[in-house]
């Protein structure tokens, strides 16, 4: 019975995270960035979104707020890229490093906690009796479909394909008359957005705001990402890739949940996950490489 209810509370946790995972799928995969400021705008989510709770605003309106906070750590990411000439990986990290500073003048204190507050999921609750999982996958589910329509809109319309031709080759973008520095730009600034929503939900859902909240967040988005592929793969339209990315991160949050159940020690999460990453990543590649070495001993024995 607990590894169930342990199960229910991972599916809905999931759909929270994959907000956030689809984010880090913009700049991963389809700017081919490894954009390491999600983890200072995922915390700025949740720190925004605290703070305006506790000053007295709606929790739904908090969230609007959190989004255009992280679209604008997104654009000074990618100010520094693009104008500054500041390698993306270095520029996501200087972004995060001022985040951490950032978030906390923010709060004014490393946390700021929700106890007794009105959330999202209470309001969810009361609204309709439901209970707290129940709450956080229907506010999770709805706002991910959302999300994913609003994505496969922007990117079936010209910007969003050249936003998507930019990460597989900028080169022949600028040579078709392309901008990919705004490419760039709007990419981060939607990534971002993404991940501070999903921070804000997630803060609202564990009942505090932390500057700490976010260390590992780009860690995670990947699992999710290499998880929904290697299950799902890459075989149908762009609304498939986008919900495999989802359910990735609805995976993944189970696998935890399980090997927690297990007992594994909570110290070693992120030595568990970064071996999650490695070996999605890794054992494709391994067996492309060991399928090529096969095909020419193969043909040799068919040329005897």
């Amino acid at each position: 019975m607990d590894l169930l209810m342990n199960m229910q509370s991972a599916i809905a946790q999931g759909t929270l995270w994959g907000i956030m995972a689809l984010g880090v799928y913009i700049t991963f995969r389809l700017l081919d960035i490894a954009d390491l400021s999600c983890e200072g705008s995922f915390a700025m989510g949740g720190c925004v979104s605290s703070v305006m709770i506790i000053m007295g605003f709606n929790p739904f309106i908090t969230l609007i707020f959190a989004t255009l906070a992280g679209m604008l750590a997104g654009f000074v990411t990618g100010l520094l890229h693009t104008k500054f000439m500041i390698p993306a990986i270095l520029s996501g990290i200087l972004t995060m490093i001022a985040l951490y500073s950032v978030n906390i003048h923010i709060m004014g204190q490393p946390n700021t906690s929700l106890l007794g507050e009105d959330t999202v999921f209470t309001l969810v609750m009361n609204q309709f009796g439901l209970d707290q999982t129940v709450a956080t996958l229907l506010v999770g589910g709805v706002i991910c479909v959302v999300v994913i329509l609003v994505l496969y809109w922007f990117f079936g319309t010209e910007l969003g394909c050249t936003l998507r031709a930019t990460g597989n080759n900028e080169f022949m973008v600028r040579a078709l008359g392309g901008n990919t520095d705004t490419s760039k730009v709007i990419g981060l600034l939607l990534s971002n957005g993404l991940i501070a929503l999903s921070g804000a939900l997630v803060g609202q859902n564990q009942g505090y705001g932390d500057v700490k909240m976010g260390i590992g967040s780009i860690v995670i988005g990947l699992a999710s990402i290499v998880i929904g592929e290697v299950i799902f793969g890459n075989r149908f339209n762009f609304v498939y890739v986008l919900v495999s990315v989802v359910v990735g991160s609805v995976v993944y949050r189970m696998i935890i949940s399980l090997v927690l159940h297990f007992g594994l020690n909570t110290d070693d999460m992120k030595l568990f996950t970064a071996i999650v990453v490695a070996l999605a990543l890794g054992i494709p590649a391994l067996r492309s490489k060991y399928m090529q070495k096969r095909i020419p001993a193969s043909e040799e024995d068919s040329s005897c």
